[in-house]
């Protein structure tokens, strides 16, 4: 074989680069990040979302009321998922500035990089899908509580929340089927889709942006609905029942959840989208950037469920009403109907039985009086 046979082979083995080296190939350059910071971070969720996994264990034990049980099933899964992305991406990024690795060596086939591409994905998209479902699951409990009861056992629910992860799952792996193509990304510590103006890579990066938007928009304008409904309740004929219950602590909860995930979320989302659309080379620094902060979003979302909870509010609130209260009391209407049909059953009035409305034909112990004394 003679020197210019030798080259061309040469040549044509550099042409088949694989696709996630397709456009940056290692080796990169040193960046400012140091591990102090990527350690720190994933330590810091990691310990956060171990703590709220405990928190939700013991609180999901003491719980008599299925709704409240129902919404921290769907709690559960969000700190799994949380915990789960933190772990696997966070020790990908920490493990390459500690041995600062070769991607081409040790990942010739692009398997290790397709594997981080797909867990950004799924870990990005999970938590906003199941903010969504959350919403969903509140809306029918507040708005229509006796199908809610009935109709929504707790099987139902994981299989919802197993269901989140199935479809994340499947959006993760259209990469791979060539609709869209992960890649190594700067500094060279993580991979993720590409984001471009061409062919499937545009319709990938459309698709993950408007799938986020979608499940923030769909959940700002459940829990808009759901709290409106809340209030009318409280501030009712009603409002001086015992009305703080489990339903308000958890609007409370997942208003904080949807707010944490809009604005931690949506510049990357409107970035994505703006990139792909507009055609432009994708600036790195921002989506450093806007991707950290998404990351803030797997930190601050147990803190919602340690913190913003009846028994630490009780304490930091000690003169608010915190008395418990089943949400049949929230829906006065529902009790006057079971009234009315009580009523109309074995003929007896609400004045018999309540004292609201009208005189009661029983003479109350305090005035009766003694009869008079025999002569």
């Amino acid at each position: 074989m003679n020197l210019h046979q030798l080259s061309t082979m040469n040549a044509s083995a550099s042409n088949h680069t694989p696709l996630c080296y397709s456009i940056r190939s290692p080796p990169f350059n040193r960046t400012t990040t140091t591990i102090e910071y990527s350690s720190v971070f994933s330590t810091l969720g990691l310990v956060s979302n171990l703590i709220a996994f405990i928190v939700l264990l013991k609180s999901f034990q003491r719980t008599q009321s299925r709704s409240r049980s129902f919404f921290l099933i769907f709690l559960g899964g969000l700190v799994v998922t949380d915990f789960m992305g933190l772990l696997v991406t966070g020790s990908i990024v920490v493990s390459y500035y500690v041995t600062l690795f070769n991607w081409r060596k040790l990942d010739p086939h692009c398997h290790f990089c397709n594997f981080m591409g797909m867990s950004m994905v799924f870990y990005g998209l999970c938590p906003l899908l199941l903010g969504a479902a959350m919403a969903v699951e509140r809306f029918i409990g507040i708005n229509c509580p006796f199908a809610h009861s009935s109709s929504m056992p707790k099987s139902r629910t994981i299989f919802m929340v197993l269901m989140v992860w199935f479809l994340a799952g499947c959006i993760a792996l259209l990469p791979l089927t060539g609709i869209g193509s992960y890649h190594i990304q700067l500094p060279g510590s993580w991979c993720f889709f590409n984001i471009s103006h061409k062919g499937n890579d545009l319709a990938f990066s459309l698709l993950f942006s408007v799938v986020g938007l979608t499940c923030i928009s769909v959940s700002f304008l459940l829990n808009t609905v759901s709290v409106v409904t809340l209030i009318k309740v409280c501030c009712g004929h009603h409002r001086n029942q015992r009305r703080r219950d489990h339903e308000v602590e958890m609007m409370v909860q997942l208003i904080l959840i949807m707010a944490i995930a809009s604005i931690c979320w949506c510049p990357l989302l409107i970035f994505i989208a703006k990139t792909a659309l507009s055609g432009a080379d994708v600036q790195v620094k921002y989506l450093l950037l806007w991707i950290r902060f998404a990351t803030w979003n797997q930190i601050l979302d147990p803190w919602v469920y340690i913190l913003f909870r009846r028994a630490v509010l009780r304490r930091i609130f000690p003169r608010l009403n915190w008395s418990r209260n089943s949400i049949m009391t929230l829906y006065p209407s529902f009790s006057d109907t079971i009234r009315r049909f009580t009523r109309s059953s074995i003929g007896t009035t609400d004045s018999d039985k309540t004292g609201d409305t009208g005189k009661s034909n029983v003479t109350p112990p305090s005035t009766l009086k003694p009869p008079p004394p025999s002569p």
